[in-house]
């Protein structure tokens, strides 16, 4: 009898999970190209990651992705870590090699940066600084992201200030730390605005900055995608800005992990958009 080949799996690990909309884009891409595999929404506690990531290459699963509150513990565990995941102090994807090593990588930078320039492509990150809201660990991707592609000037304010001050001394002369208080002032002359707190998330509380200052022309984006217009979007779009929404993000930031596990890059389009939208 002829032994058939293992059918790949992956996944998102992460608690809670079931509300995460990558089961539906991972799902879509494998049906789009006919590949064989199988993508798993998998609840792990804290206590059980260790052995989660010990039991699931046996299981037949090629890699994963992490979701919170995983995201910076995996590193610990992790064989290979690339660069950017170790500058991020935090994992996204990971490859489980077949030499059994576990390889850590973080694309939310690289998927952040994509879904401006496909949605964006006039943005000039080099035309002026940029006005961070939030210090956790997206902000964190964000910033490398905004640093390698050439921004020249960080501005930072977060609801706790030490978070924020963490990345004065883990980037350097580039980041300019606010008070939360002060954030709106952020806002003059920025050409870039992102959002990579929680607020004005659905069950959230709303994004109270005033965008007063906001200069017309600037590129404003917002991590959060459900709702997929938040008031922030809203506002800036009516102060003349250029908006676009997070939903890209985790489609760009996804593709990667699919290219490695399945053996195909991935397209994300209009149809992929539709297809998560309506999951």
């Amino acid at each position: 009898m002829t032994e058939l080949p293992r059918i790949p799996l992956a996944g998102v690990i992460g608690s809670p999970i079931a509300h995460s909309r990558s089961p539906a884009l991972h799902g879509y891409w494998l049906k789009r190209y006919g590949l064989k595999g199988f993508y798993i929404p998998m609840d792990i506690a804290q206590a059980d990651l260790a052995e989660a990531l010990r039991t699931l290459p046996k299981l037949g699963f090629v890699g994963i992705n992490v979701t919170i509150p995983h995201k910076e513990a995996i590193l610990g565990m992790a064989d290979i870590i690339t660069d950017r995941a170790a500058l991020i102090g935090a994992a996204n994807t990971l490859i489980f090699r077949k030499d059994g090593r576990i390889h850590a990588d973080n694309t939310d930078g690289a998927g952040f940066i994509a879904n401006i320039r496909q949605n964006a492509p006039q943005w000039n990150p080099a035309a002026g600084p940029a006005a961070v809201f939030g210090a956790g660990g997206a902000a964190r991707a964000v910033v490398a992201a905004l640093i390698e592609v050439g921004v020249p000037e960080i501005r930072i304010a977060n609801r706790s200030r030490p978070r924020a001050d963490v990345f004065r001394s883990d980037f350097g002369a580039k980041i300019a730390v606010y008070e939360w208080t002060q954030a709106a002032n952020m806002l003059e002359g920025a050409a870039t605005v992102v959002n990579t707190t929680s607020l004005g998330m659905t069950g959230k509380p709303d994004f109270r900055v005033p965008l007063d200052a906001l200069e017309r022309g600037a590129l404003v984006t917002d991590l959060v995608y459900t709702p997929l217009r938040t008031q922030f979007l809203i506002e800036a779009e009516a102060a003349g800005a250029t908006i676009v929404d997070g939903l890209g993000m985790l489609l760009h930031q996804a593709a990667p992990g699919f290219e490695r596990w399945f053996g195909r890059r991935p397209e994300v389009d209009d149809a992929t958009r539709q297809a998560v939208l309506s999951a």
